[in-house]
């Protein structure tokens, strides 16, 4: 993200990975400039009045256009355990349109589990969230746009192209979402 703003990442950004630092604590005290924050605490800061949103994948482009996560798994073991594999995604599939469908619901779920404690803040993500996008972006597009990031500021070497034909496999992606039709 950085680099696609014109920052080095490598020489305009001190990173601060000490995982006994928050860097949530950090930012309120006035001891670092940003930082990378996921609910709740960009909702916590927001209702207290502290910073501002630089990015939010969510809604802005291109980052918005693009799957956020992607379900990744060892090749062996798909090769072992296709019937398992398939089980896994269809349930985080399954739980991708509870979140886009009914987000209190998840949210009161997220609560209950004892994932995060503060309700209002759970819904208002779930809400914000294009969780209802999943059948419509292109898993390849989004390797493609992340590969081609990473390329350009030199964190992997291989071509987007080398990296989808080595690397992926969509076949149970594609059976899924003929079987979870909307």
């Amino acid at each position: 993200m950085a680099a696609q703003v014109g920052l080095d990442p490598a020489e305009d950004i001190h990173w601060i990975t000490d995982p006994s630092l928050k860097p949530i604590e950090l930012f309120e005290q006035g001891k670092i400039d940003a930082f990378l924050g996921f609910p709740p605490e960009p909702q916590d800061l927001r209702s207290r009045h502290i910073g501002h949103v630089i990015v939010n994948t969510a809604v802005d482009r291109p980052w918005s256009q693009y799957f956020c996560c992607v379900l990744g798994a060892n090749a062996d073991y798909v090769r072992k355990h296709p019937v398992a594999t398939k089980r896994v995604m269809r349930a985080v599939l399954k739980a991708t349109d509870l979140c886009a469908t009914e987000p209190a619901r998840a949210a009161r779920m997220l609560v209950e589990g004892g994932f995060t404690a503060r309700y209002d803040y759970a819904q208002q993500a779930l809400s914000e969230l294009p969780y209802d996008k999943w059948r419509e972006y292109e898993p390849e597009d989004t390797i493609r746009f992340y590969a081609l990031r990473m390329r350009d500021v030199g964190l992997i070497k291989s071509t987007p192209q080398k990296i989808i034909a080595e690397g992926t496999n969509w076949r149970f992606l594609d059976e899924i979402k003929r079987q979870l039709k909307a």
